[in-house]
């Protein structure tokens, strides 16, 4: 049998479902809970959130770390994997792409010819490679591990590609006042962003899985852009073999002109 309903009664019938439907839907929206299956950090402040990722990042034993990074008017391209006793990986500059390993205190730079043939940028800002063309020198240098002394002057600005704790310590900086931004993925890991000074002064992406990992910055004042992953994945770090390392003594080959 078919009831029909007067035009007034079906208002008077649709108002409350219709609100019905209306404020389940509303209630289901409020009671989604955007941490739900976080790890949490994303209802803390910005302060608490930075120092939980320094936290984490400190006590992790090792990180792979890659990108950008712009010192002192120069920028180079990183690729490192990094742990507490050394580390090893390729650093790009503005005219050469070399490579670092060290081990404890041993610091050993690998690069082909053209590194040690080339002579430094126009600028002169270039101290990290020898000058001169002397092409049998640089036949004999070429692929080999050559040795860092620790008394040469590039050792420490080459050992600081490879020291976990202080490129974190330098990188891991936000400048001016702490707010929190917008959630983001990275690497398909859900974050949560901190800004420096609105954004001016850098921001870092905190992992929201797991520990709250930092798993991206990008440096204050477009000093580079670096990601941040494999957090305390270990990996083998040995010293090259003595047929495949040259020793220089106290300092570093150089050609000559």
């Amino acid at each position: 049998m078919t009831v029909f309903l007067s035009s007034g009664r079906a208002r008077r019938v649709a108002l409350p479902v219709a609100f019905c439907v209306g404020l389940a839907a509303v209630l289901t929206a409020c009671g989604e809970d955007p941490d739900k299956g976080t790890n949490g950090v994303g209802k803390l402040s910005a302060t608490e959130i930075e120092r939980k990722a320094r936290t984490a990042a400190n006590a992790a034993g090792s990180v792979r770390l890659s990108g950008s990074l712009v010192t002192q008017g120069e920028t180079y391209k990183l690729n490192m994997r990094l742990k507490t006793n050394g580390g090893t990986g390729t650093v790009t500059s503005k005219n050469s792409t070399f490579q670092l390993l060290r081990v404890e205190d041993a610091l050993f730079l690998k690069a082909d010819a053209g590194f040690w043939s080339h002579a430094g940028g126009d600028d002169g800002k270039e101290t990290t490679k020898p000058s001169g063309s002397d092409s049998e020198a640089a036949d004999k240098l070429q692929d080999k591990y050559v040795k860092v002394p620790k008394d040469d002057p590039s050792y420490k600005q080459l050992s600081g590609f490879t020291d976990m704790k202080v490129l974190l310590a330098g990188i891991l900086t936000l400048h001016g006042k702490l707010n929190k931004g917008a959630r983001d993925r990275i690497g398909g890991v859900q974050t949560i962003k901190i800004n420096g000074s609105e954004g001016d002064g850098g921001t870092l992406d905190v992992s929201l899985a797991g520990t709250p990992y930092p798993l991206q910055l990008v440096r204050a004042g477009g000093a580079g852009t670096l990601s941040l992953a494999d957090w305390g994945r270990d990996f083998e770090l040995a010293a090259p073999a003595k047929g495949e390392t040259l020793d220089y003594g106290s300092r570093l080959p150089a050609t000559s002109d």
